[in-house]
């Protein structure tokens, strides 16, 4: 063999392996992906991948399931959808944005600004309001004369 195509078969040799290795890779992100956005159905409340109960054989049994899934090479769609008809619509970890899902999601933070600005409204409301009316027509003076009506009185009653 001559020297160009010693290269060449290096080179291509280079890339059969790069190709391996990288196919694996993604099958491994995407499989990370998918666990983090399942629940796991044990109960425990926590994400798929990091639900770390001893011998919990809802994890297990799910997790080889996902893994059985990205073999197939089914679509992350129809890997969640599968999971979704198997465990139910709580098995995705944060709801879908369409539908009533999408109302869940604003509904709160709708909440707190029509809240904050009912608050708002009332306190300048509040203020807007003249003072209560005194009876037989007694005046409160402005402020540096009631204060010094203050320092009388205490004055007066030796308090």
């Amino acid at each position: 063999m001559r020297g160009p195509s010693k290269a060449r078969a290096a080179q291509l040799l280079l890339v059969l392996l790069a190709i391996f290795v990288f196919l694996g890779a993604s099958d491994e992100a995407r499989f990370n992906s998918l666990g983090h956005r399942m629940m796991c159905t044990c109960g425990c409340g926590q994400i798929l991948l990091e639900c770390n109960h001893v011998g919990c054989q809802s994890s297990d049994k799910m997790r080889n399931e996902l893994i059985a899934a990205l073999d197939r090479g089914d679509s992350d769609d129809l890997i969640l959808q599968g999971f979704v008809q198997n465990y139910g619509p709580t098995v995705i970890a944060a709801p879908t944005s369409t539908g009533f899902n999408r109302v869940a999601w604003v509904m709160p933070f709708l909440a707190l600004a029509l809240g904050v600005g009912l608050v708002v409204v009332l306190v300048y409301e509040w203020k807007k309001r003249p003072a209560p009316a005194l009876a037989d027509g007694i005046t409160i003076p402005p402020g540096h004369e009631l204060d010094a009506l203050r320092e009388k009185a205490r004055k007066e009653t030796d308090v």
